[in-house]
């Protein structure tokens, strides 16, 4: 009797994921976290909109939700203004890499990204057999000169660019990102990963035709909407890319409930005003815990602020065990020379509190444990 016959492909890949969740960790210490900092989430909640057209949506769960998505898709098309066929929903922007990955890259196909940049594209692009190819950050920025440069030396069908970008909190302005979009090789598309420019300071976002063929932009309603365990995001782009999306997309992925409290956040534009102040003065808050304890805070456009630890990884990475071990939860970086850091998401008043609290302890026990 035999198992099932994977492909070559996902036999040689490794069952991971890119992030261990919050939950996992607090089962592995069989308590709770009283700080949850480490998954840029927004700690301040959806919309009292959105989360009052989710309760009427309950009692319409037997229902399938739309599959063509259309009424949120017309409001996101208003807000852009754009067509509703310049729009794609789907379930948050992991989602929608996944569609976009396998709708272009096949085995063996160059795709360019940031070495360090968000993993889960990355993992997106090997589970389809793409040769992935990674030009490095420029200090604490991705380089938007390197990524076009190395796309137009391996012929990228795909060059990811998140802006802000995601772990280290830094951002381009609006002329730079128009710039990367201008020098796109002939038959590369851009993918424009705009999770957190809700959060990010005016002039990050550029006007961009919606019928550019050389890039893709993909916001979330994760980030500063507060909804990320709905699992919303979506993308602008040309309609012939936009329609393609139909071929692979999970028609039913995203359901009544995600639907109706994505459209009410969107009409909320109050609340977003809201969680913004709330954010920034999270932030404010995190750079001074950081720098009362000698560390070294970067600047921020995200709901998060990375902290330089003034070491190597090996420090940074006890640093973060030992605020888990105190009830704070927090990542890091992955790749050097950024993995010199940790990342704290905004969080409330209480959170920031037992962050101070804990940092001391901890940073105190690993640079001890580094330095024996």
């Amino acid at each position: 009797m035999t198992g099932p016959r994977y492909t070559p492909l996902v036999a040689s890949l490794p069952a991971s994921v890119p992030f261990v969740g919050p939950e996992t960790q607090e089962r592995a210490r069989n308590a709770p976290f009283a700080a949850r900092l480490g998954a840029n989430e927004s700690v301040f909640g959806p919309s009292p909109a959105a989360i009052a057209a989710m309760g009427r949506a309950a009692g319409d769960v037997w229902m399938y939700g739309d599959p063509e998505n259309h009424d949120l898709r017309a409001a996101l098309a208003a807000h852009h203004g754009v067509g509703p066929e310049n729009v794609a929903v789907g379930e948050g922007i992991d989602g929608l890499l996944g569609c976009l990955v396998r709708l272009l890259v096949a085995p063996g196909d160059a795709v360019v990204t940031s070495d360090g940049a968000y993993p889960t594209f990355n993992f997106h692009v090997a589970g389809h057999g793409g040769a992935l190819h990674k030009v490095p950050y420029d200090g604490d920025h991705e380089d938007p000169a390197a990524l076009a440069a190395k796309a137009a030396e391996v012929g990228a069908k795909l060059v990811y660019f998140a802006n802000p970008d995601n772990p280290m909190g830094s951002w381009h302005g609006a002329d730079a990102v128009r710039r990367l979009v201008e020098t796109m090789p002939e038959g590369t598309l851009l993918v424009l990963d705009e999770a957190y420019v809700e959060l990010a300071p005016e002039g990050t976002a550029p006007e961009i035709d919606a019928a550019d063929p050389r890039v893709i932009r993909m916001r979330t309603f994760s980030k500063a909407h507060g909804m990320a365990g709905l699992r919303v995001g979506y993308a602008i782009a040309a309609p012939g890319l936009i329609a393609a999306f139909d071929k692979v997309r999970n028609h039913f992925g995203v359901g009544r409930i995600a639907q109706a409290g994505a459209l009410a956040a969107l009409m909320d534009r109050t609340w977003l005003g809201v969680v913004r102040g709330k954010v920034a003065t999270a932030r404010d808050g995190i750079c001074r815990i950081a720098r009362e304890n000698g560390l070294v805070p970067l600047p921020s456009a995200t709901n998060f602020v990375t902290i330089d630890c003034g070491g190597d990884g090996a420090l940074a990475r006890a640093v973060v065990a030992g605020l888990i071990a105190r009830g704070v939860f927090v990542r890091m970086p992955f790749v050097p020379p950024h993995d010199r850091c940790i990342r704290v998401s905004a969080g409330t008043e209480a959170d920031l509190a037992a962050l101070a609290e804990a940092l001391p302890e901890a940073l105190a026990e690993a640079r001890e444990a580094v330095a024996g």
